[in-house]
């Protein structure tokens, strides 16, 4: 969420940004409504002080009938005061609304776009393989070797169900546990945590995923949703907390199953691993101070945590800066890392990085002191380190064999109890 002083002094930036983003916002109503919260707020203090002084003379008044009519005006500015503070809370309502749905600025660096379409390549790594053959697909190659099971998993969980068993599961195993290992000798910094997916309303506000991304989530009975990446419950983590200063950059290296209804996708990767219900995610959460660049440095350096992942499996991708279009509502900058699938002869995303300055930090009131003892909202960035079993993909398929085997990438190989192939 921007601050409304800030929303205010910036509104044609704020709008150019809202544009960009292709995201619509009445920033104008939310303007009027503002003044009219100002305009109330205002009134409602000064009857306060009228009333405290009022009260003061009824003390001071030795007189019974001047007393009587001074408790009579104190009564009527009373009422005054009640009707008011009932408007203030529906004119607050209507504001709050408002101000949840206006849009990060995006970055200047960040190109014009529609969708994921006309994001822009900035960096490609490794080579496509050339199969002396027709590759198969990961749905196929997990069939055979009996690593999946699509069809069981159709019938106990519904559409997009799953079953991940034998070396499939033990791939997936191994991903998670390389992962963690891999992040932390690139820097030890990173606190393991393992993060709620069952998590209330406030989180999900905190962290921009609510009210506009609802449809994708799972709610419960009892009114908390289901968290599609553990950065919300790691975003969380902090809330409502002042922190100190020399603790940044706070990292830390989260894990957690996730879950998306995949509410507007029903015609989209509807076989195997590519689009599910329920997956997991290990995740890069990083809280520092409110510097554009620290961010900035911080952003590059979490991407390039990824990048070197996929390159240490052999996985050949690109990256991507992602366009105004497909930026989220509280995303500065974000860059997509989209992994080769041979089967699809096309780059698939399986890694996003994002910095969102002090957008969700303010929601989720996560705050520090400066040097000069000044009170200020920290920036906060994630990225996804591995998302399984989706990585799962193009781990499987770049290193099929024309007999069907599937090489396991050499770094893997002690996490799969020294074996080198699945056959």
């Amino acid at each position: 969420m921007l601050d409304i002083k800030f929303i205010r002094e910036n509104l044609d930036l704020i709008k150019e940004g809202a544009q960009k983003k292709h995201i619509v916002v009445d920033l104008d109503a939310l303007i009027a409504l503002d003044d009219k919260r100002r305009t109330l707020l205002q009134s409602a203090e000064t009857k306060k002080a009228e009333q405290n002084k009022v009260s003061n003379e009824v003390a001071r008044t030795q007189d019974a009938s001047a007393r009587e009519a001074l408790i009579a005006d104190m009564k009527l500015l009373k009422e005054e005061i009640q009707k008011e503070e009932e408007e203030i809370k529906v004119v607050m309502r209507e504001w709050q609304l408002l101000m949840v749905q206006v849009p990060n600025i995006p970055d200047m660096t960040v190109p014009e776009g529609n969708d994921d379409a006309d994001n822009v390549e900035v960096r490609v790594w490794g080579d496509i393989p050339k199969f002396s053959f027709e590759p198969k697909s990961h749905v196929d190659l997990m069939t055979t070797h009996k690593m999946a099971d699509f069809e069981r998993g159709t019938k106990v969980s519904g559409f997009r169900g799953y079953f991940l068993r034998g070396m499939g599961a033990r791939l997936n195993y191994a991903l998670w546990n390389f992962t963690f290992d891999f992040i932390q000798k690139r820097d030890p910094n990173f606190v393991p945590l393992l993060v709620p997916s069952l998590i209330r309303r406030e989180p999900f506000i905190g962290t921009g995923y609510l009210p506009q991304s609802e449809e994708d989530l799972y709610k419960t009975q009892d009114g908390e949703y289901l968290a599609g990446t553990s950065e919300v419950g790691a975003m969380a983590y902090h809330m409502d907390e002042v922190l100190d200063k020399g603790e940044f950059p706070i990292k830390f290296i989260c894990f957690s199953p996730c879950f998306r209804r995949e509410a507007g996708s029903h015609g989209k990767d509807t076989k195997g691993l590519m689009r599910v219900h329920e997956f997991f995610k290990v995740e890069q959460v990083v809280l520092c101070e409110a510097s554009h660049e620290a961010s900035v440095k911080l952003h590059e350096e979490i991407c390039a945590n990824s990048e070197a992942l996929l390159q240490a499996l052999g996985i050949p991708h690109h990256v991507v800066v992602n366009c105004g279009g497909d930026l989220g509502l509280g995303q500065v900058k974000k860059y997509d890392i989209e992994a080769w699938v041979p089967s699809e002869k096309r780059y698939r995303e399986t890694h996003s990085a994002s910095y969102f300055h002090d957008f969700q930090t303010r929601r989720l009131n996560i705050r520090y002191r400066d040097a000069d003892g000044n009170m200020k909202f920290a920036h906060s960035l994630n990225n996804t380190a591995a998302a399984t079993p989706r990585l799962l993909i193009p781990l499987i398929e770049n290193n099929q064999r024309e007999d069907g085997s599937i090489v396991i990438p050499e770094i893997l190989r002690p996490y799969m109890g020294g074996l080198s192939e699945i056959r």
